[in-house]
């Protein structure tokens, strides 16, 4: 298996979610999902539209038990999520409580399979210049790396990845030199 990796320049993740906004609100949508939940890409598409949406507006958190560890997870729906999933339920007001979110063309509300995220992910990032391979798990890592960037502990981080320990969740990042840099310059005592 080939080590995924995270979008780590702002200016490139807002370039993924201007290009996919503009060609389909689906998988626009599940790329704010990925980013902004931490969740693996086999709990995103098992979402059903009653996860983030009261029949008016969006629901205030996502609530769910992670396929693969059992436990619970719940997270507030972030304001640039409640943006994206208005978005979606504005193109798609005949969906249905029950319906995946993530509907495939093929069948009957089936949920679109992790080959197809994966490669409409890749092509999104190709598209804007991004030449690391990304795939479905690069969400989760994304919202990680952000989330170590922005300062948070990542005692929080490893708890909000239901990873095992903060060794694991160092290795995960995938911290880079640039980023242990940039850690001396931002401390400059």
């Amino acid at each position: 298996m080939k080590v995924v990796q995270p979008i780590r320049d702002l200016k490139q993740l807002e370039a993924v979610k201007a290009y996919l906004r503009g060609k389909n609100k689906r998988d626009f949508l599940l790329f704010m999902v990925g980013i902004s939940s931490a969740l693996r890409i086999s709990d995103i598409l098992k979402l059903r539209v009653n996860h983030v949406w009261d029949g008016k507006k969006p629901l205030g958190f996502i609530e769910m038990n992670e396929k693969k560890t059992g436990k619970y997870k719940r997270f507030p729906i972030t304001p640039n999520l409640t943006k994206a999933i208005k978005e979606y339920m504005k193109e798609f007001p005949e969906k249905q409580r029950e319906d995946y979110l993530f509907t495939s063309r093929k069948g009957i509300n089936q949920p679109i399979s992790r080959q197809y995220a994966a490669s409409m992910l890749n092509e999104a990032c190709d598209m804007v210049g991004i030449k690391e391979r990304f795939g479905t798990h690069g969400l989760r890592k994304t919202w990680a790396l952000f989330a170590f960037k922005k300062g948070i502990s990542l005692d929080y981080i490893c708890m909000a990845l239901n990873h095992n320990s903060i060794a694991e969740t160092k290795r995960y990042i995938g911290l880079l030199q640039e980023d242990l840099d940039n850690l001396y310059l931002q401390v400059n005592l």
